[in-house]
């Protein structure tokens, strides 16, 4: 993650401040999260019946999606220069509006909402997430996610 002033940080409120590299969710990714989480609707791990879908094929996981904003946020978030620790606070809003077909690649785009003080030396951050698929004009989720930061 980008290291930058607290002062840099707070006159980005409302803009974007990074974007992922571009990730692909291959059928291996999908196959993995399907065991992991013991989600094995056939959509995600079928090619063949999945293929008599209207998706013409197996598509990742909704909560696969959502997941991979952890590594996107390496990326595409800028955290303060001072930071002891970050931990996930949770999301607000999260909306899943297209499906990622196994061997999409797709990436995410951040904007910074808000910064709030919690507590002295702790501050609640607010990201709209994009996350967005190569390709396709609708995303395939957005989300409101929360971050608390010590620093």
């Amino acid at each position: 993650m980008p290291l930058v002033s607290l002062k840099e940080l707070h006159s980005r409120v409302g803009s974007e401040v990074g974007v992922s590299g571009w990730l692909t969710m291959d059928q291996a990714r999908i196959d993995a999260f399907a065991d992991t989480t013991e989600d094995r609707q056939f959509i995600h791990i079928d090619p063949e019946a999945a293929a008599q879908t209207p998706f013409d094929g197996t598509v990742a996981h909704g909560f696969l999606s959502l997941a991979m904003l952890s590594r996107m946020a390496v990326e595409g978030m800028l955290v303060p220069d001072t930071l002891k620790m970050a931990g996930n606070y949770g999301l607000d809003r999260v909306r899943f509006i297209a499906p990622v077909r196994s061997g999409q690649r797709i990436r995410g785009r951040f904007t910074l909402d808000s910064i709030e003080e919690k507590a002295p030396g702790q501050l609640l951050f607010r990201h709209t997430v994009t996350v967005e698929i190569e390709g396709v004009d609708k995303p395939a989720l957005t989300a409101q996610w929360l971050g608390l930061l010590f620093v």
